[in-house]
């Protein structure tokens, strides 16, 4: 079974970008993580990451998310993650993530967290 392609779409509002993921997140999903992290307006310092429209995300989807946290940190940039299924909460969780990043119930709560 092939696994369709990640979609993200980035909407940057001045200093703040929003990437909404659309479909799984795996080892194929680089360029629509990475690849749009990367290309985000140089004034950017605070990110929501959007994983209500992502079902599922594999250990490498997972990996290419940790990179994005820790390159944003390394930037000083501030991200935060909404839309998360309750699993992957646990999972991002379990990890240690909260280092990187904070989880957020919806849209509201995470801008409410940057602003």
């Amino acid at each position: 079974m092939m696994v369709a392609p990640t979609k993200t779409k980035v909407e940057q509002h001045g200093d703040l970008a929003v990437l909404r993921f659309e479909g799984d997140i795996t080892s194929t999903s680089e360029e629509a993580v990475l690849g749009k992290y990367n290309g985000l307006a140089a004034g950017t310092s605070k990110i929501l990451l959007d994983f209500s429209k992502t079902p599922y995300l594999n250990s490498s989807g997972i990996a290419l998310v940790i990179q994005l946290l820790m390159a944003a940190s390394k930037a000083s940039r501030k991200v935060v993650c909404f839309g998360l299924s309750a699993h992957f909460v646990k999972v991002f969780t379990m990890l240690g993530l909260a280092k990187y990043t904070t989880l957020h119930a919806d849209e509201a709560a995470a801008r409410a967290a940057v602003a």
